[in-house]
């Protein structure tokens, strides 16, 4: 059983590194603008789900899912010389929709709010 405390300061190492990574040294050029929103590891370390989100239509975000799951390998080797781990973690790209989803649903409250407030007095 691993300890919880480590997976969280492995996953948000991994998360600072993958950054760091993507945005320096990777040149794929359908893998632009960003944002790791969190990392999940399995207890051995043996994979890792990354989860991301940019801004950008579905077009955008299916390019970049492409590119970042061509440059996996690349991006594991890099991070495996980064981290102090015994394995470096196969890596699971996720998008992220709950920002967007969020989003939305704050767009959907103004809109309700509004649709009261414009409605008359009785």
């Amino acid at each position: 059983m691993a300890n919880p405390q480590r997976l969280r300061k492995v996953a948000d190492q991994i998360q600072r590194e993958l950054s760091q990574i993507v945005r320096s040294e990777l040149k794929d050029p359908r893998v632009g603008m960003i944002t790791f929103t969190g990392v999940e590891v399995t207890s051995d370390l043996a994979h890792a789900k990354v989860f991301y989100t940019l801004l950008g239509d579905s077009d955008q975000k299916e390019h970049t899912n492409k590119g970042l799951k061509r440059a996996a390998g690349f991006i594991r080797t890099m991070l495996g010389q980064k981290l102090s781990t015994h394995t470096t973690p196969e890596l699971h790209f996720i998008y992220d929709e709950s920002v967007e989803r969020g989003v939305r649903l704050s767009r959907l409250i103004d809109e309700a709010v509004a649709g009261i407030s414009e409605k008359p007095a009785e």
